[in-house]
């Protein structure tokens, strides 16, 4: 393994003091009589010594905290001293694990090794911990429809996951994510398979804000486009990030404009109506090095919008970009003549970067992507504009620029999340997560 080597031959260069392997290993639990057993990580750390590595730290992850008896063993046929082996057992929620890390003092054996000690401040967790704990007492929940292709991993989606999370505990809500294939609102899946129409139609119904993430293919795209369509004519808060604002466009388009075929040239290259185009930044023939791609700068229109609020009335936003299909320039005359806003734009004002439906509740789509800048505790404008508007809090957040209720510090003090960023974690299979724990439920 050429990494390996690598990290060998690094150690040797930069020497002894200026190099801290932290090894990761599993310590299974037996369920039947609950022994921790070692071998897994003996048999490792002899490998990595047969390549030339040995760890100064042994980070063992379990279901339990490690018996001192297991931690002497592992100490005795590892070579590594007692205090640097640290247990990543399981918590309530993934932000306790750096407190976890802390409890243990593994920063102070990471800078043992490195001798760094003396030259560092106490880390300064009193805002993560009171963060950590919120989360555990969430009650309320916030249901969010996620229409996609790629449903059946959850993984796919957790970017746009994390940033849904960092938004409800702003927002002080248990998140709770219903997966809804794209593909299964369709007319031909009622045909073929009734239940699992019927399924996907009650999940979309349940929600109480829907969400379509950026993807690509024309698989599901019929019914991404009914989900728009349903929050847009029930006035349920609806977020379209890089395809699903494409599919916003497409949606009304056809349901509002009566261009009954209209479409993405992506999808059907010959329509008559080419609402969405291929719009790159490079050759226009080549797909090599055609995308756009990155953070670019996208103007507000005015800052009587949703999203200039949310953003705190700025002039201007810088978000990361990852498409090469943008709205048609020659036809946002017709959509803003029928009520369709594009409240954000490009330098040029030929990209089309934000749209919005003034009348509804919070009917958003985005070209780019804001999860990629989401924080916990700094959750991105949008995502936490589509969980305030589905929890009811939405006019406090345009109004004061925070969550109406502040998370109270360790220190007494009131912290009022800002609105720039938004995350979620791995969601579940069975079609729903919640509370960000990391574990399927």
């Amino acid at each position: 393994m050429p990494f390996i080597e690598a990290l060998g031959q690094f150690s040797l260069r930069v020497g002894a003091g200026n190099f801290c392997l932290i090894h990761v290993s599993l310590v299974p639990v037996l369920s039947v009589v609950g022994e921790q057993k070692t071998k897994p990580t003996q048999h490792s750390v002899r490998g990595l010594r047969s390549l030339g590595l040995a760890p100064n730290i042994l980070a063992c992850r379990s279901t339990t905290e490690l018996d001192e008896n297991v931690k002497e063993k592992l100490s005795r046929f590892c070579h590594v001293q007692i205090e640097n082996i640290i247990t990543l057992y399981d918590v309530s929620n993934i932000w306790r694990v750096p407190l976890l890390l802390k409890e243990q003092k593994a920063h102070e054996a990471i800078l043992k090794v490195l001798n760094l000690n003396g030259k560092t401040r106490e880390p300064a967790l009193g805002e993560w911990t009171s963060r950590a704990d919120l989360c555990d007492r969430l009650v309320e929940p916030i249901r969010v429809a996620m229409v996609g292709k790629y449903t059946g991993l959850s993984d796919s989606y957790l970017s746009v996951l994390k940033a849904l999370l960092h938004a409800s505990v702003a927002c002080h809500r248990k998140l709770c994510i219903d997966w809804v294939p794209a593909s299964d609102l369709e007319d031909t899946t009622m045909e073929e398979n009734p239940e699992s129409y019927k399924n996907a139609w009650k999940l979309l119904k349940g929600a109480d804000a829907i969400l379509v993430p950026g993807g690509f293919g024309d698989r599901g795209v019929e019914g991404k486009i009914l989900a728009a369509k349903y929050a847009r004519e029930n006035r349920i808060p609806y977020l379209g990030i890089c395809l699903g604002m494409q599919i916003a466009v497409i949606e009304f388009a056809r349901s509002v404009l009566g261009l009954h075929d209209a479409n993405s040239t992506e999808f059907d290259p010959n329509t008559r109506n080419p609402c969405v185009i291929f719009m790159p930044e490079g050759s226009k023939t080549h797909m090599g090095g055609t995308m756009r791609l990155g953070s670019r700068r996208t103007y507000f229109q005015g800052t009587s919008s949703k999203s200039s609020k949310l953003y705190g009335s700025r002039s201007f936003i810088d978000e990361r970009h990852r498409h090469r299909y943008e709205v048609n320039p020659d036809m946002v005359e017709q959509f803003e003549d029928s009520g369709f806003s594009f409240t954000g734009k490009d330098e040029s004002g030929r990209r089309m970067e934000i749209i919005e439906l003034p009348n509804h509740p919070y009917f958003v789509g985005v070209q780019f992507h804001p999860e990629f800048k989401s924080r916990p505790g700094r959750p991105s404008a949008l995502f936490l504009g589509l969980v305030a508007a589905g929890s009811g809090q939405l006019d406090a957040v345009l109004k004061k620029g925070t969550v109406k209720s502040p998370c109270r510090m360790s220190n007494g003090s009131s912290h009022l999340y800002d609105n720039a960023t938004t995350t979620l974690a791995n969601g579940a299979l069975s079609g729903i997560y919640c509370n960000g724990n990391g574990l399927h439920v």
